[in-house]
């Protein structure tokens, strides 16, 4: 799951809307998973990867934006 993270703008621009909002998804997904890890065991490890997360789906919803989609 880290290729999701590590996307660049132009790597997403290249997607279709059907494979951004599967992307959505399963970065909304990943993200829940890693937040729940963090409560269960109290380690806030993973914040950079949390940062890069939420930049990526804004980054995600950005682009379903300005192409007039539904995410």
């Amino acid at each position: 799951m880290l290729g999701l993270i590590e996307m660049k703008i132009k790597d997403l621009k290249s997607l279709s809307n059907d494979a951004l909002i599967s992307k959505l998804k399963d970065l909304r997904l990943e993200i829940a998973v890693e937040k729940r890890n963090i409560a269960s065991t109290g380690v806030a490890s993973k914040k950079i990867k949390l940062r890069e997360m939420r930049r990526t789906i804004a980054q995600v919803l950005t682009l379903l934006n300005e192409r007039g989609a539904k995410s």
